[in-house]
């Protein structure tokens, strides 16, 4: 990976950090002063409402941040490693949080008359799809162990070569 491109992706990661620490520190507290307008009758889907956003960006920011030590890793070689696992691992179980929050949104949703239900059948779609996401990232995990494993193989032959010479 070129230099430029790495400083490219750490400029489009640290804008979209700063994005949802400015979405979470102003935006969702204004969504909350603005659903005290809501009729009383879904005042109790103010809170829970909430409380999946804020999960939902932090489940945003923990993977930009391991996409942070990965584009490193990348940068300095050491990537085809066994501690690039660590960072996949945690990017993969972000997505499956993050598809299980976007679910909870969905039955949070679904009793009463809050949406129509064909909106609720959208965000079980989206979360659906991020889930999808889980499975490509362990998908690529699988990519990774095979590169890992080829890496180890070849030092191990290089090795055996450097004895006999």
């Amino acid at each position: 990976m070129g230099k430029l491109t790495v400083l490219a992706l750490r400029a489009v990661i640290a804008a979209l950090l700063a994005g949802s620490v400015f979405v979470q520190a102003v935006m969702v507290p204004l969504l909350a002063a603005d659903m005290e307008a809501l009729r009383p009758e879904y005042a109790y889907l103010r809170t829970p409402f909430i409380v999946i956003m804020l999960l939902g960006i932090v489940t945003a920011q923990v993977v930009l941040v391991c996409v942070w030590r990965l584009v490193t890793m990348v940068r300095r070689g050491t990537v085809f490693s066994h501690a690039a696992f660590r960072y996949v691992h945690i990017v993969i179980g972000a997505f499956v949080a993050a598809a299980v929050d976007v679910f909870a949104l969905a039955v949070l949703l679904a009793p009463g008359e809050a949406v129509a239900p064909g909106i609720v059948l959208l965000i079980c779609g989206a979360s659906l799809a991020v889930l999808g996401v889980a499975l490509v990232v362990l998908v690529l995990r699988m990519l990774l162990a095979q590169a890992v494993a080829r890496d180890v193989e070849a030092a191990r032959m290089r090795a055996e070569l450097e004895e006999v010479i």
